[in-house]
């Protein structure tokens, strides 16, 4: 399992900074490789949704501070613009849990 979830956060921080628009994969690249080092794999498959969305979404969040309308998204968005100074990092998104 331990290797599984190696392979998939190297996968996911690849993707996070490899998307297309080179803003956003300075913005959720940089984040991603603070971010997935420890993250356990429940929260591993939810960031493997999020970079699944597309640049146009992740930087209207992102930028203009609007609610996702996912809201299993709204955690990581204000972790992601706290990790870039844009506002305070809530509670429970960095620590391990696996």
């Amino acid at each position: 399992m331990n290797g599984e979830l190696e392979m998939r956060r190297r996968r996911a921080a690849y993707r996070a900074s490899h998307r297309g628009t080179k803003e956003m994969d300075l913005i959720l690249g940089r984040f991603a490789d603070a971010f997935l080092d420890g993250i356990c794999a429940e929260k591993m498959t939810g960031f493997e949704r999020f970079i699944a969305l597309s640049d146009p979404v992740l930087t209207q969040w992102f930028s203009q501070d609007e609610t996702p309308s996912e809201p299993e998204f709204e955690q990581l968005i204000a972790a992601m613009r706290a990790f870039h100074g844009l506002g305070k990092s809530p509670a429970g998104m960095t620590e391990e849990s696996e």
